[in-house]
């Protein structure tokens, strides 16, 4: 299929959104048609009009019945033809109020329809699928690309309709006025359609180069925004601007191109039908001075030619809108079409109450990117209950293992069992929904602190909350501020510290109440003391939970059950925190650059060496 049959699909596949208006869309098609249908009535009154000026001017210069004339019809049809003329004028306003105002009515509830789709399907999206897309394109694509298509349905698309419309009726309309002159009229059209048919080859692609040009513009900006105490504190700003001035300068390159292809061919499509009144002005006055055609049909056919140019000169416009939205509508369905490789089998397990074993059987698994096993071969089992502590250098796997038991992503080969069910098998809700997460980099929502709290588990009572707060040891800290638990905070929690932060982020998970419970060096943002206090609030909370640890302190390591050691994807060793110094030398080496020192810069941190 060649891209503009794609195109043109994809426009047709943008109309379910218009679903269940028929109604509506009914409605502002019967509008457009009776406001042009009206509109059509003006020349042709025009034409009786004149020939009714004509004829009583030359009763009026013969002085034929004059005096009868003047009695009876003093102005002829006139008054009739002027009283008809304006309540076409009113009818052709009032139906145009009804065109636009449904219009816009049906493009508001297209836009709505296609952003809830769009949303609903990025939430139903695994991690692979956001590993290679950027946010700025995909936002770029739910707020551009979707505002494209509404202007195509609420403006280009009725506003080419109605030109349709109006171009055919005027055509049909010329050729019953005066044969000739129409066929005259139609001579430069051969000229027009090659114009449209180059503008409209060249005006697509150049289109969507714009519209991938103003995603990047949005990617660089979004990117900055969400990291600008990063730039402010590594004085990047100038390198930021340079980024964001060659992106800007990129697009406004791409904006015209696109303006060069509209100036070259809208003057030629509007100058064309100037040449068509030309020929008409000239073969017209002579059938005129002939005799052959009357004065008011002449000027009734030159104003139906002018009501042509308006449809004419709208082609330009259309063309441009449509280039747009065939682009639009690309780029949207390729995020709709975009499947993700986590997907819920029909008829997935809901699963009950959770023991709480992970088991993890030859598992190989790597990122869609990258050619290097980032798992490779692991086998592990965690018992119902049981703690267990995961240690390595980076890059060994520790994150991708601990992402595979919630199915954020699906190993390549070999299978990851909760409770002896595959996770492929079982329905997503009822599996992440007894998974608690604490990451490394908390992430707050821009609402009060009690909804933070109680984000995944909204029916949580204050109760709960609190003592979700208490058990973090962050309650003495919400209490004192002067809202209290309804405090706002900013974005991403700007407002608080990164170990008050990181408290709330225990205290979220805590109220889920989960069975199994992911730590992914949970107390990396918390002085030493406050840590202590943590840990010995999280080992009565964990207690009967299985909690698997990614850990980078030796505190953190000592509290497990059990340490698995990973090394190139693999487990390289396993035993309690003595059993490995004793015999693991990879751990040993962990354990003397990475774990020991973390501690005592912590502890120094926190006061507690001399």
């Amino acid at each position: 299929m060649g891209k503009g049959s794609a195109a043109l699909r994809n426009l047709l596949r943008y109309a379910r959104f218009l679903r269940g208006d028929g109604l509506l869309a009914a409605a502002m098609l019967g509008s457009l048609a009776a406001g042009t249908a009206l509109g059509l009535l003006a020349p042709y009154l025009t034409g009786l009009m004149v020939n009714d000026v004509k004829a009583a001017a030359a009763r009026g210069a013969r002085g034929v019945g004059a005096l009868a004339g003047a009695a009876a019809h003093p102005l002829g049809h006139l008054p009739y033809l002027a009283a008809a003329m304006v309540a076409a004028a009113v009818g052709t306003g009032v139906f145009g109020f009804g065109r636009g105002y449904l219009s816009e009515l049906l493009a508001q509830h297209s836009m709505f329809r296609a952003r809830s789709a769009l949303y609903e399907h990025l939430q139903h999206q695994s991690f692979d699928f956001y590993d290679a897309h950027e946010t700025g394109q995909i936002l770029s694509r739910a707020t551009g690309d979707v505002e494209t298509m509404r202007r195509l349905i609420s403006r280009a698309g009725p506003g080419a309709l109605a030109a349709l419309v109006q171009f055919l009726a005027t055509t049909a309309i010329l050729l019953r006025l005066d044969l000739g002159l129409a066929v005259v009229l139609l001579a430069v059209a051969p000229f027009f359609v090659w114009t449209v048919l180059a503008m409209s080859r060249r005006l697509r692609p150049a289109s969507w180069r714009l519209q991938q040009q103003l995603a990047d513009v949005t990617t660089v900006l979004q990117e900055t925004l969400s990291s600008i105490r990063v730039v402010k504190a590594f004085v990047r700003g100038d390198h930021e601007e340079e980024r964001f001035a060659k992106e800007n300068r990129a697009y406004f390159e791409r904006s015209m191109d696109v303006a060069y292809l509209q100036a070259r061919y809208q003057p030629l499509m509007g100058q064309l039908p100037t040449l068509g009144t030309v020929l008409i002005l000239g073969y017209g006055g002579l059938q005129v001075i002939h005799g052959h055609l009357s004065l008011g049909m002449f000027v009734a056919f030159n104003s139906y030619v002018l009501l042509l140019l308006g449809p004419l000169r709208m082609i330009g416009f259309v063309i441009t809108m449509g280039s747009q939205a065939a682009a639009s509508a690309d780029r949207i369905f390729e995020v709709l079409d975009a499947g993700g490789q986590v997907t819920q089998p029909p008829h997935a397990v809901v699963l009950p109450r959770l023991r709480g074993e992970v088991r993890l059987q030859g598992v190989f698994a790597r990122y869609r990117q990258s050619d290097q096993w980032v798992l490779a071969g692991v086998d592990l089992t965690v018992a119902p209950g049981e703690s267990v502590a995961i240690v390595g250098v980076t890059g060994s796997g520790k994150s991708t293992l601990v992402q595979l038991i919630p199915r954020f992503y699906d190993p390549e080969a070999g299978a990851v069992l909760v409770d002896g069910h595959d996770v492929r098998t079982v329905d997503l809700r009822s599996l992440r929904s007894q998974i608690g997460f604490v990451l490394q980099d908390p992430f707050l929502f821009s609402a009060s602190i009690e909804d933070n709290i109680r984000y995944g588990r909204p029916e949580a009572s204050r109760a709960t909350v609190v003592a979700a707060a208490r058990a973090a040891h962050i309650a003495e800290f919400i209490e004192g501020l002067p809202e209290g638990y309804a405090t706002e905070v900013g974005e991403r929690g700007v407002g608080l510290s990164g170990g008050q932060k990181q408290r709330v982020a225990i205290a979220r998970a805590l109220v889920t109440d989960p069975r199994i419970l992911v730590l992914d060096d949970a107390t990396s943002s918390v002085d030493a003391e406050n840590e202590h206090l943590i840990w010995d609030a999280l080992r009565r909370l964990i207690s009967g939970r299985t909690s698997i640890i990614i850990a980078h302190r030796l505190a953190t390591v000592m509290f497990a059950h059990r340490i698995v050691v990973l090394q190139d994807g693999r487990v390289a060793a396993e035993g309690t925190h003595a059993e490995l110094l004793r015999r693991s030398e990879l751990y040993r080496t962990i354990h003397d650059l990475q774990l020991a020192p973390a501690e005592q810069a912590a502890m120094a941190k926190g006061g507690l060496l001399a």
